[in-house]
């Protein structure tokens, strides 16, 4: 059996697809089609972000950035999605540490780091991607090191008035509710032991369960909500 199959068998045998979606593997890797829709997991379309040192101007990178890192910072993105901010960290030189719950996104997930390891432009830095399908409420206050940044990105609904949001955002957030207890998500996080905790929040969106950042770096739509702790803090 080839790792195509392997990977077909998985998502197709062992994945509850809602219904109105179907699991598709095809020549360019698995995806997930509904209504005329499309939903593929492709690192490849990051490139131009990273290439040539660009990773530095994003503004995930200098909000994950605490001081005196070592060679190499472990970061955990407690909501990977499909994995685009875990790939901008690990073009940063982060290794990291990915966490999905929802089967479907999952499945995607598995497949585009499947593919992104043959792709000599990408295999370096998703070498440094470590994919952990479960919830992460429950695994990060068990982690067996305390890394030095959690990414928190609960999903957050669509304005109303944004009818044509991205078809992407759209899927996801068929397969993936908005984030029900943001409480104890932060709580985990709290519980990994992080030097720095970062939100990923609307630019006007309330703080997540309500705790105040130390500072927040701002773009036109999204906002990054920073919590440091020092070693005082029992914090390493």
């Amino acid at each position: 059996m080839h790792e195509n199959d392997d990977i077909f068998d998985y998502a197709i045998a062992g994945t509850n697809v809602p219904a109105g979606m179907e699991l598709l593997m095809g020549e360019h890797g698995l995806s997930l089609v509904s209504d005329g829709m499309e939903l593929c997991g492709d690192f490849g379309h990051m490139l131009s972000r990273v290439k040539n040192g660009k990773w530095q101007h994003e503004m995930l990178v200098r909000a994950a950035k605490p001081k005196n890192l070592g060679d190499t910072p472990l970061a955990v993105d407690a909501t990977a999605g499909l994995g685009e901010d875990a790939f901008l960290l690990a073009a940063a030189g982060f290794r990291v540490c990915l966490f999905e719950r929802d089967p479907v996104i999952a499945a995607l997930l598995r497949d585009a780091i499947r593919r992104a390891l043959r792709d000599e432009e990408l295999a370096e830095i998703v070498s440094r991607m470590e994919f952990v399908e479960g919830d992460s409420i429950v695994e990060m206050p068990h982690l067996p090191q305390s890394p030095d940044v959690v990414l928190l990105d609960p999903m957050f609904p669509a304005k109303r008035k944004d009818a044509v949001s991205k078809k992407k955002l759209q899927m996801l957030q068929h397969l993936e509710r908005p984030c029900e207890d943001e409480t104890a998500l932060m709580h985990a996080a709290m519980a990994a032991h992080p030097r720095k905790i970062i939100v990923k929040r609307p630019l006007k969106g309330p703080f997540l369960a309500g705790v105040k950042p130390d500072y927040s770096l701002k773009g036109k739509t999204i906002r990054y909500d920073c919590y440091v702790y020092a070693p005082s803090d029992g914090v390493v």
